[in-house]
């Protein structure tokens, strides 16, 4: 399914902020494009995002991944991937 885009004046988006913000909810990429070539394109910003943007969150991955290069980690069986996903 193909996703719908606008392209909009910054001065369109100032008039009818809330409609255009209405639209990026509604899976609407609106792209607002201001004078000297600038575009910017508006994102909902979801529960992910904000849980990786967590230096505690970004700290804690880090060090897993040292882990992992200096071979400290755990291997599962294929088989008991899912279960240990609990899907």
């Amino acid at each position: 399914m193909k996703r719908a885009m606008l392209i909009i004046s910054s001065r369109e988006f100032r008039q009818k902020q809330k409609m255009y913000l209405d639209l990026v909810d509604q899976n609407v990429q609106v792209i607002v494009q201001r004078r000297k070539g600038k575009a910017y394109a508006l994102t909902l910003i979801t529960e992910a995002d904000r849980y990786f943007s967590d230096p505690e969150i970004i700290q804690r991955i880090a060090y897993s991944i040292e882990q992992a290069e200096r071979g400290e980690l755990t291997t599962l069986p294929k088989e008991d991937i899912n279960k240990f996903l609990g899907i």
